[in-house]
């Protein structure tokens, strides 16, 4: 069973930074990529950043400059450094990782993590 958990989520002033990590658990043989979401209260999740199995990362463009993704293959891990955060940051952060196959050979489309509260005070 494959397993996604977020961390690093706090409460913070604008302008601080904070370190989102996603880790992995279970029998897996490859991810094909890793994105990013939030989804911040009454609104729907929205996509804020992603990284391809080629290493091409895309952002939406409110983070552009500001969010940095990386990814740790070895751990099958994906980590977001979000720098300059804004008020309008404030979400829950959930991390997907997609594509994935088990030491087995079984193939999941998508799997999420639970979230993690960012909260970025004016």
């Amino acid at each position: 069973q494959v397993r996604l958990s977020e961390s690093g989520g706090g409460l913070v002033q604008a302008g601080g930074s904070l370190r989102l990590s996603c880790t992995t658990s279970g029998s897996i043989f490859s991810i094909n990529s890793m994105d990013w979401y939030r989804q911040a209260p009454g609104e729907t999740r929205e996509w804020v950043a992603g990284l391809t199995s080629d290493g091409t990362t895309n952002y939406v463009e409110s983070v552009k400059g500001r969010f940095t993704l990386s990814r740790d293959g070895a751990a099958n891990a994906a980590y977001l450094q979000m720098n300059n955060l804004k008020p309008e940051d404030t979400a829950v952060y959930y991390c997907s990782a997609n594509y994935v196959i088990s030491v087995e050979g079984a193939v999941g489309r998508r799997y999420w993590g639970q979230g993690t509260q960012v909260t970025v005070t004016s």
